[in-house]
């Protein structure tokens, strides 16, 4: 990995052997994630789901990185319905009807491997289940341009088009990241933004792509806890993340689960 200045901005490049261990990392988010799924059931506590992640991610020799991370005390991140982002996993149980964000970020031999799913609870709303579909074809296709040169304005724009277009609202308090041997850094990865804006992609960066989708208004508010990020009008939400790799001509998702 090396250091370099683009826009005034330090930014990681990730060479070969890089992107060889953030996809290992990669794979054990996502493995973890399929590992949750047949235990995300009416009944079942968010502290008990995240306790299974924790154990899981440990057997295999890595660490979630959310635990202690700035004083956060879990494993995981789960935020369920008006949530947005970092929920903390607790005795509440799960409902017929709910859906939840389920967020893992593992650390396997130095790398980061960071990627969230949605989860639903038996029969879910029709609206629920157009904002959960909404959401990953935000994800999938601002991932689908990705290529060198690609100024990071596009990814914001595709994003908000899909969203708008159904009636949904993005939400601008929290974006994705620059990720790599570290949690967090530069670039920033606004989920919103217009074409042709902002420093253009270059081979050997890596971030993650992660918008936050709303029912209702954009608008976000925290919760006592200091870490949880709720709807202002306790509208619903959802989120899909996936971190990923600029290559000389394309790019590699490396949290997407390998058969």
């Amino acid at each position: 990995m090396k250091k370099k200045t683009i826009n005034n901005t330090k930014i990681s490049i990730y060479d070969e052997k890089d992107f060889h261990g953030l996809m290992q990392a990669g794979q054990l988010a996502a493995k973890t994630l399929k590992h949750i799924a047949p235990f995300v059931q009416a009944g079942v506590t968010t502290l008990e789901l995240n306790d299974i992640c924790h154990q899981y991610i440990l057997q295999n020799n890595a660490i979630p990185a959310p635990l202690n991370y700035k004083g956060y005390p879990k494993a995981t991140c789960i935020s369920l319905n008006y949530e947005i982002c970092h929920g903390i996993p607790s005795n509440r149980k799960l409902v017929e009807g709910d859906i939840l964000n389920i967020d893992v970020t593992v650390i396997l031999n130095g790398y980061y491997g960071d990627t969230s799913t949605m989860f639903t609870v038996g029969k879910i709303h029709p609206k629920n289940e157009k904002l959960i579909a909404v959401t990953k074809e935000c994800l999938d296709e601002s991932i689908k341009i990705l290529k060198p040169g690609l100024p990071l304005g596009n990814i914001g724009a595709v994003i908000e088009e899909i969203a708008h277009r159904n009636r949904f609202s993005v939400v601008e308090d929290f974006c994705g990241h620059g990720i790599g041997t570290t949690f967090h850094e530069e670039p920033a990865i606004l989920h919103f933004g217009k074409m042709n804006e902002g420093m253009k992609l270059e081979a050997g960066m890596v971030f993650t792509i992660e918008p936050m989708i709303n029912i209702g208004k954009k608008d976000t508010k925290m919760t006592h806890n200091g870490w949880t990020a709720i709807t202002k009008d306790f509208t619903w939400s959802a989120q899909f993340e996936h971190m990923v790799g600029i290559t000389s001509n394309s790019y590699v998702i490396f949290t997407e689960l390998k058969d």
